[in-house]
């Protein structure tokens, strides 16, 4: 798995192009080989994953059944809209116009989030008002989320 990181201020060109910052392309795994998978993410920003960690999360996905109603919903919503991208040789992805409108991207300011194995992409404004909304007591949230996970690998 890909263990991406940082935070990028970006912009789009006037066709809806993001170039992918030189310290971000750094840190790709050569089996993504310049091709992406971009979808919806849960709040609103759009998704950006390496190739090659798309096709651990299909091949996951694929295993749902499409006789379960969850999980034939969440099939259906998870991927909608799902495409691929392959970077130029100027290290410049083509965004989905149908993406940058789900993301209420119309500004030309975009902020990546790069965290495990993909990167969020936000336009600026929704960014900064997300990271207003932090949680008032942080260390609480850390401590429930985090003891959970510790309990569970002393299982």
């Amino acid at each position: 798995m890909s263990q991406l990181h940082g935070e990028y201020e970006c912009k789009l060109d006037a066709k809806g192009r993001l170039i992918i910052p030189t310290a971000l392309k750094k840190q790709l795994p050569k089996a993504a080989k310049d091709t992406f998978f971009i979808n919806r993410g849960f709040e609103k920003c759009c998704v950006l994953y390496p190739k090659n960690e798309w096709d651990t999360i299909a091949e996951e996905i694929n295993k749902l059944s499409d006789y379960i109603k969850k999980e034939r919903e969440f099939k259906r919503y998870f991927l909608r809209g799902a495409s691929q991208l392959e970077m130029d040789s100027s290290s410049r992805v083509l965004l989905p116009k149908n993406l940058l409108e789900y993301a209420e991207i119309s500004a030309n300011e975009v902020v990546l989030l790069a965290y495990g194995n993909k990167i969020e992409i936000w336009s600026k404004a929704a960014y900064k008002q997300m990271l207003e909304n932090e949680p008032e007591d942080f260390s609480a949230l850390a401590e429930e989320v985090m003891s959970k996970r510790e309990r569970k690998s002393d299982d």
